[in-house]
Protein backbone atom coordinates (compact mmCIF):
# COMPACT_ATOMS: atom_id res chain seq x y z
CA UNK A 1 0.00 0.00 0.00
CA UNK A 2 1.13 3.45 -1.10
CA UNK A 3 3.31 5.64 2.02
CA UNK A 4 3.48 2.31 4.07
CA UNK A 5 6.35 0.14 4.49
CA UNK A 6 5.39 -3.05 6.44
CA UNK A 7 8.66 -4.77 7.49
CA UNK A 8 8.94 -8.34 9.30
CA UNK A 9 10.62 -8.44 12.38
CA UNK A 10 14.59 -8.72 12.85
CA UNK A 11 16.22 -12.00 12.02
CA UNK A 12 17.58 -13.49 15.88
CA UNK A 13 20.43 -15.57 15.49
CA UNK A 14 19.67 -19.64 16.48
CA UNK A 15 22.39 -21.39 17.71
CA UNK A 16 23.27 -25.11 16.56
CA UNK A 17 22.81 -27.49 19.26
CA UNK A 18 24.83 -30.85 18.16
CA UNK A 19 23.49 -33.01 20.87
CA UNK A 20 20.04 -33.86 22.14
CA UNK A 21 20.68 -34.89 25.44
CA UNK A 22 20.01 -31.76 27.56
CA UNK A 23 20.07 -30.92 31.54
CA UNK A 24 17.35 -30.97 33.78
CA UNK A 25 16.32 -27.32 34.21
CA UNK A 26 13.53 -25.72 36.54
CA UNK A 27 11.19 -23.11 36.29
CA UNK A 28 8.88 -21.03 38.75
CA UNK A 29 5.54 -22.39 36.28
CA UNK A 30 4.56 -25.75 36.60
CA UNK A 31 3.08 -25.26 33.47
CA UNK A 32 5.80 -23.90 31.68
CA UNK A 33 8.12 -25.55 29.46
CA UNK A 34 11.98 -24.33 28.95
CA UNK A 35 12.44 -24.58 25.11
CA UNK A 36 15.73 -25.25 23.58
CA UNK A 37 16.08 -24.05 19.03
CA UNK A 38 17.13 -26.99 16.97
CA UNK A 39 18.82 -25.93 13.65
CA UNK A 40 20.48 -28.90 11.20
CA UNK A 41 24.36 -27.89 10.40
CA UNK A 42 23.29 -29.29 6.64
CA UNK A 43 22.79 -26.43 4.42
CA UNK A 44 21.67 -28.19 1.00
CA UNK A 45 19.65 -25.98 -1.08
CA UNK A 46 18.75 -28.34 -3.57
CA UNK A 47 16.59 -30.01 -0.29
CA UNK A 48 13.94 -29.11 2.05
CA UNK A 49 15.46 -30.06 4.86
CA UNK A 50 13.07 -29.82 8.57
CA UNK A 51 14.66 -29.44 11.65
CA UNK A 52 12.38 -29.73 14.60
CA UNK A 53 12.47 -27.28 17.60
CA UNK A 54 12.96 -28.87 20.60
CA UNK A 55 11.96 -28.57 24.23
CA UNK A 56 12.89 -30.84 27.35
CA UNK A 57 9.72 -33.72 27.29
CA UNK A 58 9.01 -36.55 25.73
CA UNK A 59 6.19 -38.20 23.44
CA UNK A 60 4.04 -39.29 26.18
CA UNK A 61 2.72 -35.96 27.80
CA UNK A 62 1.70 -37.50 30.78
CA UNK A 63 5.31 -37.76 31.77
CA UNK A 64 5.66 -34.20 31.69
CA UNK A 65 2.20 -32.74 33.33
CA UNK A 66 -0.51 -34.78 35.32
CA UNK A 67 -3.09 -33.47 32.71
CA UNK A 68 -3.52 -34.68 29.61
CA UNK A 69 -2.28 -31.90 27.44
CA UNK A 70 -4.45 -30.19 24.75
CA UNK A 71 -2.57 -30.75 21.40
CA UNK A 72 -3.11 -28.56 18.36
CA UNK A 73 -1.87 -29.66 14.96
CA UNK A 74 -2.41 -26.54 12.28
CA UNK A 75 -0.93 -23.41 11.04
CA UNK A 76 1.64 -20.52 12.24
CA UNK A 77 1.19 -17.17 10.82
CA UNK A 78 2.59 -13.68 10.90
CA UNK A 79 -0.52 -11.57 10.91
CA UNK A 80 0.87 -8.08 8.91
CA UNK A 81 -2.11 -5.91 9.59
CA UNK A 82 -3.27 -2.41 8.39
CA UNK A 83 -5.64 -0.71 9.73
CA UNK A 84 -8.15 1.16 7.02
CA UNK A 85 -11.28 2.84 7.65
CA UNK A 86 -12.87 0.84 5.20
CA UNK A 87 -12.00 -1.82 2.73
CA UNK A 88 -10.84 -0.58 -0.73
CA UNK A 89 -13.02 -0.22 -3.78
CA UNK A 90 -11.78 -2.04 -6.96
CA UNK A 91 -8.57 -0.51 -8.88
CA UNK A 92 -8.26 2.06 -5.20
CA UNK A 93 -5.47 2.28 -3.50
CA UNK A 94 -5.69 3.73 0.44
CA UNK A 95 -3.83 4.87 2.76
CA UNK A 96 -3.51 2.68 5.91
CA UNK A 97 -3.39 4.73 9.53
CA UNK A 98 -1.29 1.96 10.94
CA UNK A 99 0.87 -1.25 10.09
CA UNK A 100 2.38 -3.79 11.87
CA UNK A 101 3.54 -7.28 12.27
CA UNK A 102 2.34 -10.22 14.75
CA UNK A 103 1.97 -13.59 15.24
CA UNK A 104 -0.88 -15.74 14.28
CA UNK A 105 -1.97 -18.46 12.26
CA UNK A 106 -5.27 -20.46 13.28
CA UNK A 107 -3.22 -23.09 14.77
CA UNK A 108 -0.85 -20.87 16.80
CA UNK A 109 -3.61 -19.11 17.73
CA UNK A 110 -5.15 -22.17 19.17
CA UNK A 111 -2.13 -23.20 20.90
CA UNK A 112 -1.22 -19.84 22.78
CA UNK A 113 -4.77 -19.66 24.32
CA UNK A 114 -4.50 -23.19 25.70
CA UNK A 115 -0.60 -21.57 26.85
CA UNK A 116 -2.30 -18.65 28.29
CA UNK A 117 -5.40 -20.83 30.06
CA UNK A 118 -2.38 -22.23 32.06
CA UNK A 119 -3.18 -25.78 30.46
CA UNK A 120 -0.75 -27.81 28.95
CA UNK A 121 -0.73 -27.06 25.00
CA UNK A 122 1.46 -28.66 22.40
CA UNK A 123 1.57 -27.87 19.39
CA UNK A 124 2.64 -29.06 16.26
CA UNK A 125 2.89 -27.43 12.76
CA UNK A 126 5.77 -26.17 10.26
CA UNK A 127 7.37 -22.75 10.14
CA UNK A 128 9.99 -21.25 7.32
CA UNK A 129 13.53 -20.50 8.05
CA UNK A 130 13.32 -16.76 8.05
CA UNK A 131 12.20 -13.76 10.32
CA UNK A 132 8.48 -14.44 10.28
CA UNK A 133 9.20 -18.07 11.49
CA UNK A 134 11.10 -17.04 14.89
CA UNK A 135 8.36 -14.60 15.16
CA UNK A 136 5.96 -17.02 15.88
CA UNK A 137 7.69 -19.86 17.81
CA UNK A 138 8.88 -16.81 20.49
CA UNK A 139 5.31 -16.14 20.89
CA UNK A 140 4.36 -19.27 21.52
CA UNK A 141 7.32 -20.46 23.40
CA UNK A 142 6.64 -17.11 25.77
CA UNK A 143 3.16 -18.64 26.04
CA UNK A 144 4.35 -22.06 27.38
CA UNK A 145 3.64 -23.55 24.44
CA UNK A 146 5.90 -27.14 24.27
CA UNK A 147 6.98 -26.50 20.79
CA UNK A 148 9.35 -29.82 19.93
CA UNK A 149 6.58 -30.79 17.42
CA UNK A 150 7.34 -27.57 15.48
CA UNK A 151 9.30 -28.28 11.94
CA UNK A 152 11.43 -25.51 10.75
CA UNK A 153 11.48 -25.87 6.83
CA UNK A 154 14.32 -24.49 4.88
CA UNK A 155 14.61 -24.39 0.89
CA UNK A 156 13.14 -21.00 0.69
CA UNK A 157 9.43 -22.25 1.61
CA UNK A 158 8.27 -19.53 3.42
CA UNK A 159 6.49 -18.98 6.75
CA UNK A 160 2.90 -18.68 6.35
CA UNK A 161 1.64 -15.07 6.03
CA UNK A 162 -1.15 -13.18 5.67
CA UNK A 163 -2.94 -9.51 5.50
CA UNK A 164 -5.12 -8.35 7.76
CA UNK A 165 -7.17 -5.65 6.90
CA UNK A 166 -8.72 -3.89 10.25
CA UNK A 167 -11.90 -1.63 10.11
CA UNK A 168 -12.40 0.62 12.53
CA UNK A 169 -15.54 -1.09 13.67
CA UNK A 170 -13.50 -3.81 14.60
CA UNK A 171 -14.41 -6.10 11.69
CA UNK A 172 -11.15 -7.55 9.62
CA UNK A 173 -10.61 -8.83 6.02
CA UNK A 174 -8.21 -11.69 5.52
CA UNK A 175 -5.68 -13.10 2.56
CA UNK A 176 -3.75 -15.68 3.53
CA UNK A 177 0.13 -17.02 2.20
CA UNK A 178 0.30 -21.26 2.78
CA UNK A 179 3.98 -21.15 3.02
CA UNK A 180 5.17 -23.64 4.87
CA UNK A 181 1.65 -24.57 6.30
CA UNK A 182 0.84 -25.90 3.01
CA UNK A 183 4.49 -26.80 1.62
CA UNK A 184 6.84 -29.66 2.66
CA UNK A 185 4.66 -31.77 4.78
CA UNK A 186 5.74 -35.57 4.74
CA UNK A 187 2.98 -38.38 3.20
CA UNK A 188 3.33 -40.14 6.62
CA UNK A 189 3.93 -38.87 9.81
CA UNK A 190 6.49 -39.52 12.29
CA UNK A 191 5.39 -41.92 14.69
CA UNK A 192 7.08 -39.16 17.73
CA UNK A 193 4.04 -36.95 16.34
CA UNK A 194 1.45 -39.48 16.07
CA UNK A 195 2.37 -40.53 19.92
CA UNK A 196 1.88 -37.09 21.08
CA UNK A 197 -1.31 -37.18 19.77
CA UNK A 198 -2.60 -40.84 20.81
CA UNK A 199 -1.86 -39.18 24.66
CA UNK A 200 -3.50 -35.93 24.36
CA UNK A 201 -6.46 -34.71 26.48
CA UNK A 202 -8.20 -33.48 23.26
CA UNK A 203 -7.07 -32.79 20.01
CA UNK A 204 -7.54 -29.38 18.16
CA UNK A 205 -7.71 -29.15 13.77
CA UNK A 206 -8.33 -26.51 11.29
CA UNK A 207 -8.05 -26.16 7.68
CA UNK A 208 -4.79 -24.00 6.93
CA UNK A 209 -3.03 -27.32 6.56
CA UNK A 210 -3.52 -29.95 4.22
CA UNK A 211 -6.42 -32.15 4.31
CA UNK A 212 -4.10 -35.60 4.41
CA UNK A 213 -2.16 -34.23 7.56
CA UNK A 214 -5.75 -33.92 9.65
CA UNK A 215 -6.97 -37.17 8.40
CA UNK A 216 -3.45 -38.77 9.78
CA UNK A 217 -4.21 -37.06 12.79
CA UNK A 218 -8.08 -37.19 13.45
CA UNK A 219 -7.43 -41.18 12.65
CA UNK A 220 -4.76 -41.46 15.19
CA UNK A 221 -6.95 -39.30 17.86
CA UNK A 222 -9.90 -41.33 17.21
CA UNK A 223 -7.67 -45.42 17.35
CA UNK A 224 -6.67 -43.97 21.10
CA UNK A 225 -10.29 -42.86 22.32
CA UNK A 226 -9.32 -39.34 22.19
CA UNK A 227 -11.43 -36.36 21.04
CA UNK A 228 -11.25 -33.80 18.35
CA UNK A 229 -12.76 -30.57 17.67
CA UNK A 230 -12.59 -29.76 13.96
CA UNK A 231 -12.52 -25.59 13.60
CA UNK A 232 -14.01 -25.45 9.73
CA UNK A 233 -12.25 -22.40 8.97
CA UNK A 234 -9.55 -21.69 6.78
CA UNK A 235 -10.02 -23.67 2.90
CA UNK A 236 -13.11 -23.26 1.63
CA UNK A 237 -13.10 -26.22 -0.71
CA UNK A 238 -15.56 -29.33 0.80
CA UNK A 239 -14.19 -30.78 3.59
CA UNK A 240 -13.37 -34.99 3.16
CA UNK A 241 -15.81 -37.70 4.58
CA UNK A 242 -12.89 -39.50 5.22
CA UNK A 243 -12.03 -36.78 7.61
CA UNK A 244 -15.35 -36.08 9.02
CA UNK A 245 -15.32 -39.88 10.08
CA UNK A 246 -12.63 -39.03 12.94
CA UNK A 247 -14.01 -35.75 13.92
CA UNK A 248 -16.67 -35.50 17.56
CA UNK A 249 -17.24 -31.46 16.79
CA UNK A 250 -17.06 -29.38 14.21
CA UNK A 251 -16.46 -26.11 14.68
CA UNK A 252 -17.72 -23.74 12.05
CA UNK A 253 -18.93 -19.74 12.37
CA UNK A 254 -22.39 -19.21 10.82
CA UNK A 255 -20.76 -17.90 7.34
CA UNK A 256 -18.46 -21.34 6.96
CA UNK A 257 -21.41 -23.57 8.14
CA UNK A 258 -23.62 -22.06 5.45
CA UNK A 259 -20.69 -22.63 2.53
CA UNK A 260 -19.78 -26.35 3.91
CA UNK A 261 -23.91 -27.38 3.39
CA UNK A 262 -25.18 -25.04 0.70
CA UNK A 263 -28.23 -23.67 3.33
CA UNK A 264 -28.55 -20.76 4.42
CA UNK A 265 -28.18 -19.50 7.85
CA UNK A 266 -29.63 -16.23 8.59
CA UNK A 267 -32.01 -17.39 11.52
CA UNK A 268 -31.72 -19.85 14.04
CA UNK A 269 -33.73 -22.08 12.26
CA UNK A 270 -31.51 -21.85 9.49
CA UNK A 271 -28.49 -22.42 11.30
CA UNK A 272 -30.58 -25.81 13.27
CA UNK A 273 -31.10 -27.17 9.69
CA UNK A 274 -27.76 -26.59 8.40
CA UNK A 275 -26.60 -28.44 11.53
CA UNK A 276 -28.59 -31.20 11.07
CA UNK A 277 -27.20 -31.86 7.46
CA UNK A 278 -23.95 -32.19 9.30
CA UNK A 279 -25.37 -34.68 11.53
CA UNK A 280 -26.15 -36.56 8.47
CA UNK A 281 -22.29 -36.34 7.62
CA UNK A 282 -21.61 -38.63 10.70
CA UNK A 283 -20.73 -35.40 13.10
CA UNK A 284 -22.47 -36.06 16.35
CA UNK A 285 -21.60 -32.52 17.76
CA UNK A 286 -21.88 -28.74 16.21
CA UNK A 287 -20.71 -25.90 17.63
CA UNK A 288 -21.64 -22.88 15.89
CA UNK A 289 -19.60 -19.07 16.43
CA UNK A 290 -22.28 -16.91 15.95
CA UNK A 291 -20.06 -13.42 16.80
CA UNK A 292 -22.44 -11.22 18.76
CA UNK A 293 -25.32 -13.28 18.54
CA UNK A 294 -22.73 -15.89 20.98
CA UNK A 295 -22.81 -20.03 20.40
CA UNK A 296 -24.58 -23.01 20.20
CA UNK A 297 -23.98 -26.79 20.34
CA UNK A 298 -26.09 -29.07 18.17
CA UNK A 299 -25.67 -32.11 19.54
CA UNK A 300 -27.51 -35.35 17.53
CA UNK A 301 -30.67 -36.02 19.08
CA UNK A 302 -31.20 -33.32 21.72
CA UNK A 303 -31.91 -30.00 22.54
CA UNK A 304 -29.32 -27.63 21.39
CA UNK A 305 -27.48 -25.67 23.81
CA UNK A 306 -27.33 -22.02 23.30
CA UNK A 307 -24.63 -19.23 24.68
CA UNK A 308 -25.27 -15.86 24.77
CA UNK A 309 -22.53 -13.27 23.99
CA UNK A 310 -20.85 -11.44 26.86
CA UNK A 311 -20.73 -8.07 26.59
CA UNK A 312 -17.11 -6.54 25.28
CA UNK A 313 -17.03 -2.76 26.77
CA UNK A 314 -15.41 -2.23 23.14
CA UNK A 315 -14.56 -4.28 19.96
CA UNK A 316 -10.95 -3.23 18.93
CA UNK A 317 -10.59 -6.19 16.72
CA UNK A 318 -12.05 -9.50 16.45
CA UNK A 319 -9.20 -11.54 15.04
CA UNK A 320 -8.84 -14.61 16.80
CA UNK A 321 -11.75 -14.97 18.50
CA UNK A 322 -13.21 -17.70 16.87
CA UNK A 323 -9.93 -19.27 17.66
CA UNK A 324 -10.17 -17.78 21.70
CA UNK A 325 -13.60 -19.14 21.60
CA UNK A 326 -12.65 -22.89 20.35
CA UNK A 327 -9.52 -23.50 22.14
CA UNK A 328 -11.13 -22.04 25.45
CA UNK A 329 -14.33 -24.21 24.51
CA UNK A 330 -11.50 -27.40 23.97
CA UNK A 331 -9.47 -26.66 27.47
CA UNK A 332 -13.17 -26.58 29.43
CA UNK A 333 -13.92 -29.79 27.91
CA UNK A 334 -11.08 -31.64 28.70
CA UNK A 335 -10.99 -30.44 32.11
CA UNK A 336 -14.25 -31.96 32.84
CA UNK A 337 -16.61 -29.02 32.16
CA UNK A 338 -20.35 -29.72 31.31
CA UNK A 339 -20.80 -28.31 27.64
CA UNK A 340 -22.97 -25.39 29.08
CA UNK A 341 -19.83 -24.45 31.37
CA UNK A 342 -17.23 -24.86 28.42
CA UNK A 343 -20.10 -22.33 26.44
CA UNK A 344 -20.07 -19.83 28.97
CA UNK A 345 -16.16 -19.84 29.23
CA UNK A 346 -15.56 -19.90 26.00
CA UNK A 347 -17.65 -16.46 25.33
CA UNK A 348 -15.92 -15.33 28.33
CA UNK A 349 -12.49 -15.45 27.04
CA UNK A 350 -13.87 -14.45 23.31
CA UNK A 351 -15.16 -11.43 25.18
CA UNK A 352 -12.04 -10.64 26.62
CA UNK A 353 -9.80 -11.34 23.34
CA UNK A 354 -11.58 -8.64 21.08
CA UNK A 355 -10.60 -5.88 23.57
CA UNK A 356 -7.14 -6.23 22.26
CA UNK A 357 -5.48 -5.82 19.30
CA UNK A 358 -3.87 -8.76 17.69
CA UNK A 359 -4.38 -12.47 17.76
CA UNK A 360 -1.89 -14.11 19.82
CA UNK A 361 -1.45 -10.61 21.76
CA UNK A 362 -5.07 -10.52 22.39
CA UNK A 363 -5.81 -14.33 24.11
CA UNK A 364 -6.55 -14.19 27.38
CA UNK A 365 -4.86 -15.58 30.69
CA UNK A 366 -7.24 -17.58 32.82
CA UNK A 367 -7.58 -15.28 35.78
CA UNK A 368 -8.86 -12.60 33.54
CA UNK A 369 -11.26 -15.21 32.29
CA UNK A 370 -12.28 -16.41 35.64
CA UNK A 371 -12.84 -12.80 36.74
CA UNK A 372 -14.85 -11.85 33.70
CA UNK A 373 -17.10 -14.99 34.63
CA UNK A 374 -17.64 -13.90 38.26
CA UNK A 375 -19.89 -11.21 37.22
CA UNK A 376 -21.84 -12.94 35.18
Amino acid sequence: MRGIRLSPPPIQTINTIQSQTFPTTTTTNPNQVRFLPFQSKHNNKKKKHKTPILCLSSTNPSKIHPQPPLVVVGSANADIYVEIDRLPKEGETLSAKTGQTLAGGKGANQAACGGKLSYPTYFLGQVGQDSYGTLVTEALRSDGVCLDHVMTVSGGTPTGHAVVMLQSDGQNSIIVVGGANMSCWPDILPQHDLDVVRNAGIVLLQREIPDPVNIQVAKAARSAGIPVIFDAGGMDSPIPQELLNYVDILSPNETELGRLTGMPTESFEDIAQAAAKCHKWGVKQVLVKLGEKGSSLFIEGEEPIQQPAIFAKKVLDTTGAGDTFTAAFAVALVEGKSKKECLKFAAAAASLCVQVKGAIPSMPDRKSVLELLSYH
